[in-house]
């Protein structure tokens, strides 16, 4: 599974897509890479975090085309979006992520974590919401996976806001695929 987690410096791009390789790798017995790319500016400048991840060894580690693509930012988002595979998943920041043209042969889904984290009393947070939130839509690592890996990742003093932070994304994301479900299984069936 190739992903490409986007934003700009000081949103925590890269400790997000360090989170979900260190939970694949350590915690579901997958193997993950991670390569980062990054402006000269340390904050506010472009920045994003390639995450390989596969059940057997990674021999390369570079992305061209990522299969899910999260986005945190506008800039981002016009970046990257022509990258994303046909039938990949877009992960953005409802917020901050307008996108005017919207691909229809992607699925896209988005939560307001800049929002979500700012209610949880830091905007610091939003990454780990975003973590959550895709960790609920791919499937890709274990909620306990992600849950495992969060100590050591963060300091210990913020170890248990970014648990809550994790399963408020993480729980978003469970509810909004029980409404796309539930709107697929309302649909009236067709008749050919």
């Amino acid at each position: 599974m190739d992903i490409r987690f986007s934003g700009f410096g000081g949103q925590g791009i890269i400790k997000s897509g360090t989170l979900i390789g260190k939970a694949a790798s350590l915690y579901d017995n997958k193997y993950a890479t991670l390569t980062q790319s990054f402006g000269p500016e340390a904050r506010g400048g472009a920045c994003s975090a390639q995450v390989v991840i596969d059940e057997s060894p990674v021999l390369y580690p570079y992305i061209v085309a990522p299969e899910i693509l999260v986005t945190m930012s506008q800039e981002a988002y016009e970046k990257f979006i022509a990258d994303l595979v046909p039938g990949g998943i877009l992960l953005t920041d409802k917020d901050l992520v307008k996108p005017e043209k919207i691909r229809r042969d992607v699925k896209m889904y988005s939560i307001p974590a800049t929002r979500i984290a700012e209610e949880m009393g830091n905007r610091i947070f939003a990454n780990v919401v975003m973590v959550g939130f895709f960790t609920a839509i791919t499937g890709t690592v274990s909620p306990e996976a992600v849950k495992k890996a969060l100590p050591g990742s963060v300091p210990d003093r913020f170890v248990d806001i970014n648990v809550k932070a994790f399963e408020k994304g993480y729980h978003y994301g469970l509810d909004l695929l029980g409404e796309t479900i539930a709107a697929a299984d309302s649909e009236p069936a067709k008749v050919t």
